[in-house]
């Protein structure tokens, strides 16, 4: 009996071990940098990019503008992003914050998400962000034909549907709602070659689309708040 008390013990210490060891959330990537900025003296238009392998591989010139803050990891879904969220936007103290994600939920690349569990966690990060003075913008899903990775998801089909549900989430939220997909689809409600390498990550020429995009949206935002 002894000896089974230890094993069992063992087998507790192990897993939580373990399970102390993953960063789930990685919560680790942004948290030297994050340490660095509040150090620095506070930037009334500072706007935080929450997302995933879109935000982070944006162009880097686009992020010169020392008051953009791109805090996008790859490969992450909303949960996940709303786990870290208050680290990664709301101890910014931005003004405002550009919410892109739900491609990755789609592709299931944490497990199983319906559509409206998607459209929920951006409205928390939403809800949230307005709890903290923090002006939200929503970002509609990009196309995306399929996924490379993950073949046969019809995510043509499924992302028109989440970003419809974002887009009546805003409205009736009262906040922005930036839509890049109807600037870039083509007739498969994919992206087109010139825009992507990959049917999901953008070439320049897509980032280019997004830049404009957004700087409109954010000064849209801004101006209304004068």
């Amino acid at each position: 009996m002894f000896k089974i008390k230890i094993l069992v013990l063992l087998s507790l210490f192990a897993f939580l071990k373990k399970s102390t060891a993953q960063d789930w959330a990685n919560l680790t990537k942004y948290k030297t940098a994050n340490e660095e900025l509040l150090a620095l003296p506070g930037d009334e238009k500072r706007v935080v990019f929450m997302g995933n392998s879109i935000t982070e591989g944006w162009t880097k010139s686009f992020f010169e503008n020392p008051s953009y803050i791109n805090r996008g990891i790859g490969g992450q879904t909303t949960p996940q992003m709303l786990l870290r969220f208050r680290q990664d936007v709301i101890q910014l103290k931005p003004k405002v914050v550009l919410i892109l994600a739900g491609t990755n939920d789609i592709a299931g690349n944490t497990g199983p998400m319906t559509l409206e569990e998607i459209r929920d966690n951006i409205l928390s990060m939403v809800e949230i962000a307005e709890a903290n003075g923090i002006f939200p913008i929503v970002c509609s899903v990009l196309p995306a034909y399929d996924y490379p990775w993950r073949p046969g998801l019809a995510p043509n089909i499924k992302i028109p549907k989440l970003n419809l549900m974002l887009k009546n989430m805003a409205e009736e939220k009262g906040v922005q709602y930036l839509d890049y997909f109807a600037a870039m689809a083509d007739d498969r409600n994919g992206l087109p070659s010139k825009l992507t390498t990959d049917e999901v990550h953008l070439t320049k020429e897509g980032y280019d689309i997004m830049e404009k995009l957004a700087k409109q949206s954010i000064k849209k935002v801004l101006n209304k708040q004068k």
